[in-house]
């Protein structure tokens, strides 16, 4: 699934964001038209945010009173009702798709932790300005209302007021709609931070919170930041004190786990309040790669900690979920607990899946797996 193309900007000074038509619409305030604009010149489309078209116009200069990418390398991925970007430098970038269940708000680039398995490497720029006005505005432009809405990042807790302008948006304009939030949790830490969440009041907001180990030494090295791991346990603690519902994440890796056991009873035993726990497979992109020598296990050299985990946590009535794992792998056991997690951009099966009797049950595995998977894969 693409969310991204380029092709040849024409009049886009800045980012332009907007709903994609590929029919006349009702109101062109909103509406970003897609489609052919041979024999038709820039006057005929005046009133529209923008236009996207997979060839060249006749005359591009009429179009100096509206912005235009045409050329497009790809234009297949578009479908009525998409909210994209269209950048300056001819890019342009879905943001939203009504038809999809994986939609998220991108908040920012940085983040104040450097995770050795981080899929989204940190940038270290001030983009809290951009990433705000982007975001209320397509929370503005969302519909239908998304039944289930992410928020990531980097850390969107470093977008400060900016992010409780976001929730609040959200609370009023798509309040039906349930947002999970994947923050490292460090900042609510801070009592101050808990407040200010809590005083947005958001109704169906969970927080999904990474922890690596019940060792503070482990679960700062993974994460690559001093005292890491006490501010991630207050700010559990502050968040639950305030009702404010949380999960729990684990990424299964080489380092995380030969302790997965002791950590499922640390979590039972200190975190009971989590509503969640998230068991996570490997995603292979970002700082994954460059570390696999430290990170890499066959998920199938993992299956006695996992189950054993997961026994854990249900005997203590904790509700569990095992993500990005493939039911070929995984003990029987573990199936009831699988989930189809992976994004339905980012989605992908092997040849070797193809004649699988439960391919409708499994969640696949990453594009970016291709190369970096279990050697036991196969069909059953």
């Amino acid at each position: 699934m693409r969310l991204k193309t380029a092709g040849t900007p024409v009049n886009v000074q800045e980012p332009v964001i907007g709903r994609v038509c590929v029919r006349e619409p009702e109101e062109r305030s909103e509406a970003i038209f897609l489609g052919p604009t041979s024999g038709r010149g820039g006057e005929d489309f005046l009133g529209y945010r923008g236009i996207l078209s997979g060839s060249v116009p006749a005359d591009v200069s009429s179009f100096a009173a509206v912005p235009l990418i045409h050329s497009l390398r790809e234009i297949d991925h578009f479908s009525e009702g998409d909210i994209v970007v269209l950048q300056p430098n001819g890019f342009v970038r879905t943001l939203y798709r009504p038809a999809s269940q994986h939609n998220a708000l991108f908040l920012t680039e940085r983040c104040n932790s450097n995770c050795l398995m981080c899929s989204q490497p940190p940038k270290d720029h001030d983009d809290t300005g951009f990433f705000t006005a982007l975001n209320l505005e397509l929370i503005r432009l969302m519909r239908p209302a998304p039944s289930y809405l992410g928020i990531t990042g980097g850390e969107p807790t470093l977008l400060g007021d900016g992010l409780f302008r976001i929730l609040a948006a959200l609370r009023d304009m798509l309040p039906d709609t349930h947002v999970h939030m994947l923050t490292n949790g460090r900042a609510f830490a801070w009592t101050d931070a808990t407040r200010a969440l809590a005083a947005v009041a958001h109704p169906r907001l969970t927080l999904g919170i990474p922890l690596y180990s019940d060792s503070a030494v482990l679960h700062d090295y993974i994460v690559q930041a001093h005292h890491a791991f006490d501010q991630t346990i207050l700010g559990l603690y502050n968040l639950a004190r305030w009702g404010i519902q949380v999960e729990i994440r684990v990424v299964l890796h080489r380092l995380t786990t030969p302790r997965l056991p002791e950590l499922a009873t640390y979590i039972c035993r200190n975190l009971p309040f989590a509503v969640h726990v998230a068991l996570m497979g490997l995603e292979p992109t970002g700082y994954t790669p460059r570390n696999r020598d430290t990170l890499w296990i066959d998920p199938a050299n993992y299956q006695r900690e996992l189950e054993r985990a997961v026994e854990i946590l249900t005997l203590s009535g904790m509700n569990v979920s095992i993500y990005n794992s493939q039911l070929c792998v995984l003990t029987p056991a573990l199936w009831r607990f699988a989930r189809r997690s992976i994004s339905d951009w980012k989605n992908i099966y092997l040849s070797e899946c193809t004649a699988c009797s439960k391919i409708e049950q499994c969640g696949g595995l990453f594009q970016s797996a291709t190369q970096m998977h279990s050697q036991y894969l196969r069909a059953l």
